[in-house]
């Protein structure tokens, strides 16, 4: 397979930072492609760094499911995390990390090279300390370049057992990490202390008794509904509160209320006023109108009487109309009133009590509210409500508003000083992230297993590399050193007891 441009720069940029490959030699993987991974969508995906000195790249690191510059299923829902210019930044690092580690190497073995020449060449025996204390240096360098290397890739590209452990082992990393999150740290026990030391209830009391803050609190909260609003269909939340409404009023007997209502407003006289009003209303139209009384009559008469008969019945209908009309007005112990108070006092109890007269209500009822109009009305009460609520959301001055921070300002006042709320809603928070996270615990571990097993191999052993590769640098030096010390010590010892 051809190698492409980045994979030939990234051997270039190797073969300059140190000449040798992975831990041991200074060599890394390619540098990030423009926007993204390196190994977003060819080769460069599956190639790692060079395992050692003068070897090529290891066509054998593991890949993602599917093969070289495929995702899984998974890893496209999930998305593996980007290697970015910082973490690219972080690898230059390393490699220089490498190549101090290396040439470290390549210097004990030089010297030890040259004590051993220098040994045999009989220029005394202190030479002997110094190869010893080399040759030592050199097991521990390669001892630690190895137990580094295994972290990431195959030392050299030898597919030894126990290597390249991070890309082999990442699902069951991954597994372990939410295993770890889940008994750890999502543990109601362990929530809820932490809740408690935290003290939510006092310090949002003291944050929203802040006028600032009940403003800022006011004005999210407006915008969140008019959101809301907005979201919601007109017609589904008609339909809904149609719906509602109108099972409701089937649910509920509506005459026993009613009548219940009707004999207390007797019982006040409230309908005085009512009786009053019609009263008037009709002495004035029959004054207004006497023509047209008096023709009534006069239509209704047989055929046979006089005309002049006729119109002296229908006159005297009129008088007597007229009359009765005005002495109920006049009279408020007109004997028909009383009439009607006993009418309605009569109904009233039929409304409660009359089995007939409930069940002629009821059909009245539903009869009204199967009527297109009522269902418009009611239809249409969705739409004056929003309307209604959209403008006092919008406006700084409206009651919605300003009530609304009225509200938090003195829940605010509350919380900051009232112990015993604090304690309510500290306690609600805790039962509520106790139940979350007892409930849905393994759901939540489960995302943390299931992003990693998403990720790349190469990507993730590239990012935790350039992150902590430095560190395992410093492990190379110090084997080399400690490596060395070592060998002197027990050159040291081994010619002292000899001796």
């Amino acid at each position: 397979m051809e190698r492409t441009d980045p994979e030939k720069a990234a051997e270039a940029d190797d073969g300059g930072a140190g000449g040798a490959g992975a831990d041991g030699a200074g060599s890394s993987g390619p540098p990030a492609l423009p926007g993204g991974s390196a190994a977003s969508g060819g080769p460069a995906a599956v190639t790692g760094a060079s395992d050692g000195p003068g070897t090529s790249d290891d066509p054998r690191t593991p890949t993602a499911p599917g093969g070289p510059g495929k995702r899984s299923t998974l890893s496209a829902t999930l998305g593996s995390f980007s290697y970015t210019a910082a973490d690219e930044e972080k690898r230059r690092g390393v490699r220089r990390m490498k190549t101090t580690a290396t040439g470290l190497l390549l210097l004990v073995a030089v010297i030890y090279v040259l004590a051993t020449w220098a040994k045999n060449a009989g220029a005394g025996g202190w030479t002997g300390y110094v190869a010893a204390a080399a040759e030592a240096g050199m097991v521990g360098a390669l001892a630690d370049w190895f137990a580094v290397t295994a972290l990431f890739k195959h030392p050299l590209g030898v597919p030894i057992p126990h290597t390249a452990i991070i890309p082999n082992k990442k699902d069951q990393l991954g597994t372990s990490l939410g295993s770890f999150v889940g008994e750890n740290f999502l543990s109601a026990e362990v929530v809820r202390t932490r809740l408690r030391a935290l003290a939510i209830g006092g310090r949002l009391g003291t944050w929203l008794a802040e006028p600032a803050h009940a403003d800022r609190v006011t004005a999210e909260l407006s915008t969140a509904l008019r959101g809301a609003l907005r979201v919601l269909r007109d017609s589904d939340v008609q339909a809904i509160v149609g719906e509602a409404i109108t099972r409701r009023a089937d649910a509920a007997e509506v005459a026993p209320g009613l009548g219940k209502t009707l004999a207390r407003i007797v019982t006040d006289g409230s309908h005085h006023r009512a009786v009053d009003l019609i009263c008037v209303r009709a002495h004035d139209w029959l004054v207004e109108h006497a023509d047209s009384v008096m023709d009534a009559v006069q239509g209704g008469a047989p055929g046979w009487t006089p005309r002049f008969v006729d119109r002296k019945v229908g006159d005297r209908v009129y008088k007597e109309l007229l009359r009765f009309v005005t002495e109920m007005r006049d009279m408020p112990d007109h004997p028909a009133r009383g009439a009607i108070d006993r009418f309605l006092r009569d109904f009233a109890v039929d409304l409660q009590s009359d089995t007939e007269t409930r069940a002629r209500v009821e059909r009245l009822k539903s009869d009204l509210l199967a009527r297109p109009e009522v269902q418009d009305i009611i239809a249409s009460a969705w739409a004056s409500v929003r309307a209604m609520i959209m403008s006092a959301a919008e406006d700084d001055r409206s009651q919605l508003r300003l009530r609304a921070r009225a509200s938090l300002l003195s829940l605010g006042a509350r919380l900051a000083t009232d112990g015993r709320l604090q304690g309510k809603v500290d306690g609600w928070i805790e039962d509520a992230a106790g139940y979350v996270v007892s409930t849905y615990r393994g759901e939540i571990t489960s995302l943390i297993s299931d992003t990693v097993r998403s990720w790349d191999a190469a990507d993730t052993s590239k990012k935790i590399e350039a992150h902590i590769g430095r560190d395992l640098q410093f492990i190379r030096i110090n084997g080399t050193v400690v490596g060395a010390l070592a060998g002197l010590l027990i050159y040291t010892v081994s010619h002292v007891l000899g001796a």
